[in-house]
């Protein structure tokens, strides 16, 4: 085997590096750093798969190794930034701080159920682990940035993380069909309008928070919320 088809195992274990580093800043309290960690991991988990694709380098051991460490920097990570969200807010009981621990659990069982189901080459079924790693990852960057703002007191709440952990978890294992970005030349039109309009309200959504001076983060949480809920929508009417 040539060194080039080694290319897509080293950026996936770049992904596991991110993910590492976003932990240790985790576990400081920096949410904001390892927010910056996770999207870095999030890049590299999108070129190992370029990589791959482009150097003809697919390997079992190679989907073996982007599950594994997908949990990493988007199972275990995201759950450790809200529990630390959830001690910075001082909540009376401890223990209730450990509660976001099970999303690494359901996180684990998705990136499972998806190596093993082959109805989930194009598209899926259930919530992506990185989508909803980066949903939580940009809700606990923006609480830190604007702990005064609006959404900030929300969280701050007894009721509100564990709801939205719970929620998650649910849509991690669901048999919810999400579109995926994987570009072909023979997607449908529906799917292709479907990206567009989730770009469009990524902009949107970026153009907003530069308006209302809010932090970037704010326009990732808003624009992974609307494609969590457009999915919702799309199953539900059957779109």
């Amino acid at each position: 085997m040539t060194l080039r088809k080694y290319i897509p195992d080293f950026i996936t274990s770049m992904n596991l590096v991110c993910g590492l580093i976003g932990v240790i800043f985790a576990f400081r309290s920096r949410l904001d750093l390892a927010f910056y960690c996770m999207l870095a991991a999030a890049v590299f988990d999108f070129l190992d798969g370029f990589a791959a694709r482009q150097l003809s380098a697919y390997s079992d051991f190679g989907k073996e190794l982007d599950s594994l460490c997908d949990l990493v920097s988007f199972g275990v990570l995201p759950s450790l930034m809200l529990c630390r969200l959830m001690q910075m807010f001082r909540f009376a009981q401890p223990w209730y701080s450990w509660l976001p621990l099970i999303l690494a659990v359901f996180s684990a069982l998705r990136l499972a159920k998806f190596n093993v189901d082959t109805r989930q080459e194009d598209s899926f079924l259930g919530l992506p682990v990185p989508a909803s790693a980066i949903f939580c990852g940009a809700l606990c960057c923006y609480c830190c940035y604007s702990p005064a703002e609006f959404l900030s007191t929300w969280v701050a709440g007894q009721v509100f993380i564990p709801l939205l952990v719970l929620c998650l978890c649910a849509l991690l294992v669901s048999e919810v069909p999400m579109f995926a970005f994987k570009l072909h030349k023979t997607d449908p039109r529906p799917l292709q309008v479907k990206r567009l309009t989730l770009i469009a309200f990524f902009v949107c959504a970026g153009v907003f928070c530069l308006l209302a001076s809010h932090h970037w983060s704010l326009a990732v949480l808003l624009g992974f919320a609307f494609y969590i809920l457009n999915n919702l929508v799309y199953a539900l009417f059957k779109l």
